[in-house]
């Protein structure tokens, strides 16, 4: 089989390309809806270090208040990390309108994340970072690429809720004739109020690619129209 397929997220909508087999076959083979290995004690090369304002889990016997609950542990029961499905890669063409494998610029896909959690006060404070690869395509990658990434806490459940979001879009540089760039962003805090261990359970960090994440704070401000002049 010389040829496979893959759905991808393009600007603007979805788009079946076929993409040739062996680095972006890659990208397009894992489960975007499959969780994320737990990461907080193997955080990938890039995301190693210590990280000032985190500490070691508290004693399960501690509390936030005086005869209030104990809190969570920081490395027990810190959220897991998924990419999030129909978010895990973004294709980029020469032409939005009907393209075809031939005008795909290039891919954006993730390989690994990894997070950790500290307790600060009465919040649960996470670190969460993602590896990924700017795959170039056929139609040629430009020097600059830009990255939009997701990170959302979500509790899961019936009626699913956001607890907290954070949008980051960074660029990647691409040197003249790569075909494969690893990029690797950390954001550092995702900080919620800590909930019942319950609800706690059902936190969720989803990771994803949103390419209309700040399309309008970067769109320019409409022209106001001047009023009619008076006869």
């Amino acid at each position: 089989m010389g040829r496979a397929g893959c759905e991808l997220q393009l600007r603007g909508g979805c788009v079946a390309v076929l993409l040739t087999v062996g680095a972006l076959l890659a990208g397009c083979s894992s489960d975007p809806a499959s969780p994320a290995s737990p990461a907080s004690s193997s955080w990938f090369p890039s995301l190693s270090g210590s990280f000032p304002g985190f500490t070691s889990s508290p004693a399960p016997t501690q509390a936030a208040v005086p005869g209030g609950p104990p809190l969570p542990s920081a490395e027990d029961d810190c959220p897991t990390v998924q990419i999030r499905g129909g978010a895990s890669t973004l294709a980029v063409a020469a032409k939005a309108d009907q393209p075809t494998a031939q005008d795909l610029r290039y891919q954006l896909t993730f390989t690994q994340t990894a997070r950790q959690c500290a307790i600060v006060g009465t919040s649960l404070r996470m670190r969460v970072g993602v590896q990924g690869r700017v795959i170039a395509g056929p139609a040629g990658v430009p020097t600059q690429v830009d990255v939009p990434v997701r990170y959302a806490v979500v509790r899961e459940g019936v009626t699913p809720r956001t607890i907290t979001t954070k949008f980051r879009r960074f660029p990647v540089a691409v040197s003249p004739g790569a075909t494969n760039v690893v990029f690797t962003d950390i954001e550092e805090d995702l900080s919620f109020p800590i909930p019942s261990p319950a609800e706690l359970e059902a936190y969720v960090v989803y990771v994803g690619f949103d390419d209309f994440g700040d399309r309008g704070e970067r769109r320019p401000p409409a022209a106001q129209k001047a009023a009619p002049r008076a006869k």
